[in-house]
């Protein structure tokens, strides 16, 4: 599958983000395309190679404007711009505020006319007006009307053309590819509202002879722009605050590297005084040299050559305390280096690096779409045409009515009605109802540990009712060590013999059993060569096993025997409870290693919080049942039914299979080869970072620490969001159900109530800063 990520802007609402997302759809070879409205941005992927080009003319002829970035870095930067810059890349917050003052001015001079005219049939709008009335000068309220009408014009021309010309030329190019968006409404409603106004303005004895009032709505036009703009102002401040999690990651990354010219096996002195070089990290290849100084961050992932430091690797594991790192252990790109100087060799780059593979996935699942967008989806795409619609119903009814049965009322009430059914609507909310929440929460999960990959996981783990736990780097820490080693005495090889075989092959796996085996074994400072090792084959939650010298070797659980261990082989009293692995010569058991690993400190209390969250832990193991049942009352699971030992990876599959076909929702924790497959399986699958990279794709939530109580966070925090996704889309659809009658006048047969247009837009104004609002709070949920 091939993707392509492109910027794109002019959005502004959902029916802009549908608009794009069906055009990008409709390029041949492209299989899906997912349109960010929070990020302006789009992901498309395809199943053959697509030219960026037709990406972009596709577009365009959507009505839009697309880019493909230059490089990652500058794709974000551009991203976040965009979004602090809403509009056209212009400053959004000047021309707020000088659309604002130009509204306040406009409202002012209109009060003389207001006067002039029949009391308003907007109760709210006729109450603002008593209370301004007293408070404008004696010499504003005797000004000729005339002239006011003529000023009031120049202020409503000015605003549209300097203050918000985006929307105008947004609904124009919607327009000529006959398509709708918000623009569509807000542009058709001021235009109106201008153009009768110029009118009466030019000629009110037309409207006089034909008994209709000469009414101006000059005020209302830039009132409305005003609020309208300060509504995106707030919501760009929003979406910027939404995505501080993502740009923060974005800032974490040097620009640049210092490359050293060193000789092979160099001396430490010549690590110290290698003169360097600072080159852009684009120039910088795995292998190359290079030194860090304190309070530079790590560029790039790489391991230690020389030096010792402290680390703080807080971004990347969530601890606030800093680690110690010394030759030969790994770095990644994006942690602070704080004391010490270090030479260092990078093994990942670019888009391989640690810190890069974060910002994809946080961007990709910010991106992503929750089953709940499709009822928001549905409604954006008609929304436009339905509001058009009922515009145009509302205006025709209201002019029937005031001009028949006896009544000469004109025009200018059915025209502001139906200006105030069109600047009502609002598809921004419910646009933004749950890419807001995804956004703010995914961010949030990142900033306390958790990498969840999009929507639809946070969805499906809203709802799990029982979360199933690998033990071995999972319940425990994942660090084994070998407490005994048992030979049998009819061995054909001597023990230094077997633990050179034991280790050549653990050597060739990362399971933390094996690393366990081959620290064992290296203790023995007499053991021979390393043997060559010939064919291996991984047996997932079983073992391996190889050919060595000609003797089929092999070494795992007691899978690999077929029969009881002999007796030779028990475990001593004092490690009943260990993991036995067995190594087997030519289909003949040889010795047995016996491994102990510890509880993590943090296992217990996540296990009470899953609990007091009505989630039921289990265990799922392919350990013996001693030492799971062990690790698993430690950690507060003592049911012999939550405890299932002894499974490999296909029956670990069928155990998630089985609570699923029981009607509950299954979340799977695990960390390696063996655990991928009921990763995929489980509902949501949580990755241990210390798995295989296997596990991490098979998982949908990677866990940046290994402190289980990140589970119950995760699930307080889906949780949550799923709540605020349905008050977000509760509140849109309610906005509007209420929003849109009201404005089309159901309420004045019975209580003279009608919103004018500039209440309108007011209220359209604050239904997208309140669902971002809304969102917004989910900063606040702190870790358990």
């Amino acid at each position: 599958m091939n993707r392509q990520t492109l910027q794109i802007s002019g959005m502004s609402c959902a029916a802009c983000q549908i608009h794009v997302q069906k055009a990008l759809q409709a390029v041949p070879g492209v299989e899906s395309a997912n349109v960010n409205l929070m990020a302006h941005t789009a992901q498309i992927d395809s199943s053959v190679p697509v030219d960026s080009d037709l990406l972009i003319k596709a577009v365009r002829s959507s009505g839009y404007e697309a880019a493909v970035p230059a490089s990652k870095s500058s794709a974000m930067s551009d991203m976040h711009d965009s979004m602090d810059m809403e509009m056209d890349g212009t400053h959004l917050g000047i021309r707020t505020v000088l659309a604002l003052v130009a509204g306040a001015v406009a409202m002012m001079l209109s009060m003389p006319l207001m006067m002039d005219q029949p009391a308003t049939s907007d109760p709210l709008l006729a109450a603002a007006t008593r209370v301004l009335s007293p408070l404008m000068p004696a010499a504003l309220m005797t000004l000729p009307a005339q002239p006011l009408r003529w000023i009031l014009c120049v202020l409503a021309l000015g605003t549209m053309l300097f203050a918000a010309p985006e929307i105008y030329s947004a609904a124009w190019r919607a327009a000529r590819h006959r398509a709708t968006n918000m623009n569509t409404l807000v542009a058709l409603g001021t235009l109106a509202a201008l153009a009768s106004s110029l009118v009466a303005t030019v000629a009110p004895a037309a409207f006089a002879r034909n008994g209709i009032t000469a009414d101006v709505y000059y005020e209302a036009v830039v009132l409305i722009l005003a609020f309208l703009l300060t509504g995106r102002w707030l919501e760009s401040r929003a979406r910027s605050r939404a995505t501080a999690a993502l740009r923060g990651f974005a800032r974490l990354q040097p620009s640049d590297a210092r490359l050293l010219n060193l000789p092979a096996n160099p001396t430490s002195q010549q690590y110290t005084t290698a003169p360097e070089k600072k080159l852009p990290l684009d120039a910088i290849a795995v292998g190359d040299i290079l030194r860090v100084l304190p309070g530079d961050r790590i560029p790039l992932d790489a391991t230690i050559l020389y030096g010792r430091s402290s680390i703080d690797e807080s971004m990347l594991t969530g601890e606030p305390v800093p680690v110690t790192r010394t030759t030969d252990e790994r770095v990644y790109s994006g942690t602070l280096n704080l004391d010490g100087a270090l030479i260092v060799q990078a093994t990942a780059i670019g888009s391989a690096s640690t810190l890069a593979q974060i910002e994809q996935l946080l961007n990709e699942a910010q991106s992503s779409r929750a089953p709940m967008q499709r009822l928001a989806d549905r409604a954006s795409a008609i929304f436009v045409p339905t509001v058009l619609a009922l515009a145009a119903i509302t205006f025709t009814a209201w002019a029937i009515i005031a001009n028949t049965h006896g009544h000469h009322e004109g025009y200018a009430r059915a025209f502001a009605i139906a200006i105030a059914v069109l600047i009502i609507a609002c598809p921004c909310a419910m646009g933004l109802a749950v890419p807001a929440a995804i956004t703010v929460s995914i961010g949030r999960a990142a900033q306390a540990g958790l990498l969840i990959k999009g929507g639809e996981s946070l969805e499906r783990l809203a709802s799990i009712d029982t979360i199933a736990l690998d033990k071995t780097g999972t319940l425990t820490l994942g660090r084994p060590t070998i407490a005994g080693f048992v030979r049998v005495s009819t061995a054909a090889l001597d023990e230094h013999t077997l633990l050179a075989y034991a280790a050549a092959l653990e050597r060739l796996t990362t399971h933390p059993l094996a690393n366990a085996v081959v620290d064992f074994s290296e203790q023995r400072h007499d053991l021979p060569a390393a043997p060559a090792v010939e064919g291996l084959r991984v047996l997932p939650g079983t073992g391996l096993t190889a050919t060595i010298a000609g003797k089929t070797v092999a070494i795992g659980n007691a899978s690999l025997l077929g029969t009881a261990p002999p007796l030779e082989l028990n475990a001593p009293e004092h490690l009943s409870l260990a993991t036995p692995l067995y190594l087997i010569l030519d289909g003949v058991p040889q010795a047995a290693f016996f491994a102990t690993d510890d509880l993590r400190p943090s296992t217990a209390e996540a296990i009470t919080q899953l609990r007091a969250l009505h989630i039921r832990p289990l265990v799922l193991t392919g350990d013996t049942a001693a030492a799971s049942s062990s690790i698993a009352k430690e950690a507060g699971i003592s049911k012999a039914t939550d405890i299932q030992a002894h499974l490999l990876p296909a029956q670990k599959l069928e155990a998630i299979r089985g609570l699923q076909s029981q009607g509950h929702k299954v979340a799977m924790v695990g960390d390696g080869i063996n655990d991928a497959a009921a990763l995929a399986q489980a509902d949501v699958g949580f990755a241990m970072p210390s798995g295989t990279d296997l596990a991490r794709e098979a998982g949908e939530i990677l866990l940046l620490h290994p402190d289980l109580r990140l589970l119950s966070t995760a699930v307080r925090l889906a949780r949550r969001t799923t709540h605020i996704m349905r008050q977000n889309l509760g509140w849109a659809l309610i906005y509007n159900a209420l929003g849109l009658p009201i404005a089309a006048g159901v309420l004045y047969p019975h209580f003279h109530i009608l919103l004018s247009p500039i209440l309108a837009s007011m209220a359209m104004a604050l239904s997208s800063v309140s669902v971002l609002a809304n969102s917004l709070r989910l900063r606040r949920l702190h870790p358990a």
